[in-house]
């Protein structure tokens, strides 16, 4: 059975730093596309930044310069590296993994205050 087990989210203050991580079990991901959507309070669910096996990574343009997506598939996780975090940042951020369909994990909340 797969899972994908988030942690590392929190209560931080604008500016402020948090590292999420992703670990996936159940199966090996390192050929396959991981990454991080997020949904902010009444908003949908929103890609925030994805990584190929090839390392290739991609952003919304909300966080590009902010937020460094990397993955470690030695031991099969995903991380977020979340810098100058702004009050809209604040969401329930989820951990994905996509083959021939889309694992979700349950979720992580970030708040950032004002």
């Amino acid at each position: 059975q797969v899972q994908l087990v988030e942690s590392g989210g929190g209560l931080v203050q604008a500016g402020g730093s948090l590292r999420l991580s992703c670990a996936a079990s159940g199966r090996d991901f390192r050929d396959n596309v991981m990454g991080w959507y997020r949904q902010g309070p009444g908003k949908q669910r929103d890609m925030v930044a994805t990584i190929t096996s090839g390392t290739n990574t991609n952003y919304a343009d909300s966080v590009k310069g902010r937020f460094t997506i990397s993955r470690d598939n030695t031991k099969n996780m995903v991380y977020l590296q979340m810098n100058s975090l702004k009050p809209e940042d604040t969401a329930t951020y989820y951990c994905i993994a996509e083959t021939h369909r889309r694992y979700w994990g349950q979720g992580t909340q970030v708040t950032v205050s004002s």
